[in-house]
C-alpha cells in the first residue's frame, strides 16, 4: 500500500497556490466541479467517449482527457500529467465500482482528499459493520448462508453497485430462485454468488444522511439527506396487487435517482450523534480517520428507531440533490453551499493555513 508519506512527498512538489481539482467523469463529478470553481479552483476531468457530452453541455471542467476505461487512471503517463498540473483527486463511488480501493491503495500516486485506506473498508462489508459497530450504531441481523435464511432478507453485493443485482428472499428457496432469475436476466454474475451478504430487511423509510468531517474545525457537518429512487421497485405501487400476484415479480434496485429529505427536527439528535461516532472511530480504524464527506445508509422505522446498514467513505451521488439547495448547508453557511463546494472550501481552508498534507491521502 501506498503510504500517507509517500503521497506527503509528491504534495511537496506541487505548487499549492495552483492547485487543480480533478475526478473522474462519473457519479458526482459535476457537483465537485461546480463547487471548485465557486472556490476559484481549476479543474479537470478524465472521461470516457460516451459521457464527454456532459461536460460539454455542462462546461465545468477546464480540461477533459480522454480514456477508453478508467484504469487508465494508473498509468504512469497520465499521473504524472496529473500531478504535473498540482493535481488532488476527489473519489466518488465509481473509483472503487470501476478501479477498485485494493489498486488505488497500491497504484493511484496522485494525492487523493480523503482517505484511501477507508475506501477499502467501504467496500468489505465485514469491516463496514466493524466500524458501526464499535461505533454504537444499531445495525439490521447479517446470515452467513443462504441455507440460513429465517425472515425477510435483502442480498447484497460488494462494491459501489447502485443496487444493482440486489433482492430479496424470505427462506432458502425463495433465495436460490431469485438468484437464478438475477443471474438468467444479466444483473448478476454467477461468481458473485460466493461474496453474496445477507442482511435482515428493516421494514422503514430509508434516509441517507451525507455529512463531512473537518479535520481544519474539528467537527462533524450535516450537509444533506436523501433518499434513493430505485428501479423497479418504486414502481411497483403503480401495478394492482392482483396483477403483482399473476406476473411474479422479482424486482431490482437499481438506483436510477436521488430525492432531497428534509427529516423531522426530533430525529436529528440522533442523525447527529449517529455521524460524530462513527467519525470517532474512524480515527481508530484508520487514522487520521475520514477526512471530508461520507454517508451513512439507514433505515428509520415507525417507532423512530434508526438503524444503519451501510457507510459510504467519499461523496455520495445522493449529495447532487443539495447543489445549491440544501437546508442543512443553508442553515450553517447561508445560500449556495453544498457537498462539492464544502470539498472545495476545506482545500482553500487547508492551502491557506498550509495544513493541505492534513487533507490528503
Amino acid at each position: 500500500m501506498i503510504t500517507r508519506q509517500e503521497i506527503t512527498e509528491i504534495l511537496r512538489g506541487y505548487e499549492q497556490r495552483q492547485i487543480t481539482i480533478g475526478t473522474l467523469g462519473s457519479h458526482s463529478a459535476l457537483n465537485i466541479f461546480k463547487g471548485a470553481k465557486e472556490e476559484g479552483f481549476r479543474t479537470i476531468c478524465i472521461c470516457k467517449k460516451d459521457a464527454e457530452i456532459v461536460y460539454k453541455r455542462f462546461p465545468l471542467a477546464d480540461e477533459t482527457i480522454l480514456v477508453e476505461d478508467f484504469n487508465e487512471l494508473l498509468s504512469d503517463n497520465l499521473q504524472q500529467r496529473l500531478r504535473q498540473k498540482n493535481t488532488l483527486l476527489i473519489p466518488h463511488g465509481s473509483f472503487n465500482a470501476y478501479i477498485g480501493a485494493g489498486r488505488i491503495a497500491d497504484e493511484l500516486r496522485i494525492p487523493l482528499f480523503g482517505n484511501r485506506e477507508l475506501l477499502g473498508w467501504e467496500t468489505d462489508r465485514e469491516k463496514q459493520r466493524e466500524w458501526l459497530q464499535r461505533a454504537g450504531l444499531t445495525l439490521p441481523e447479517v446470515f452467513n448462508d443462504p441455507n440460513d435464511i429465517s425472515g425477510l432478507v435483502i442480498a447484497k453485493f460488494p462494491g459501489a453497485k447502485g443496487g444493482k443485482g440486489y433482492f430479496l428472499a424470505d427462506s432458502p428457496e425463495s433465495f436460490h430462485e431469485k438468484a437464478e432469475d438475477m443471474i438468467r436476466r444479466r444483473h448478476l454474475k454467477r461468481e458473485e454468488l460466493e461474496n453474496i451478504h445477507l442482511q435482515e430487511y428493516i421494514i422503514g423509510v430509508n434516509a441517507y444522511p451525507q455529512y463531512f468531517h473537518s479535520l481544519l474545525r474539528k467537527e462533524v457537518e450535516l450537509l444533506g439527506i436523501d433518499k434513493r429512487y430505485e428501479s423497479t421497485v418504486d414502481s411497483i405501487g403503480r401495478i394492482p396487487a392482483r396483477e403483482q400476484l399473476r406476473i411474479t415479480l422479482n424486482p431490482t434496485y437499481s438506483i436510477v435517482g436521488n430525492i432531497p429529505i428534509t427529516l423531522r427536527e426530533s430525529l436529528l439528535p440522533q442523525i447527529l450523534r449517529m455521524g460524530e461516532d462513527v467519525a470517532t472511530v474512524s480515527k481508530d480504524v484508520a487514522p487520521p480517520g475520514i477526512i471530508g464527506p461520507f454517508c451513512l445508509e439507514t433505515v428509520i422505522t415507525d417507532d423512530m428507531k434508526i438503524y444503519a446498514f451501510e457507510i459510504s467513505a467519499r461523496i455520495v451521488a445522493g449529495s447532487n440533490v443539495g447543489i445549491g439547495t440544501s437546508p442543512y448547508a443553508y442553515l450553517n453557511y447561508g445560500e449556495g453551499m453544498y457537498m462539492g463546494r464544502r470539498i472545495a472550501r476545506e482545500i482553500k481552508l487547508a492551502i491557506k493555513n498550509n495544513k493541505l498534507e492534513k487533507t490528503v491521502y
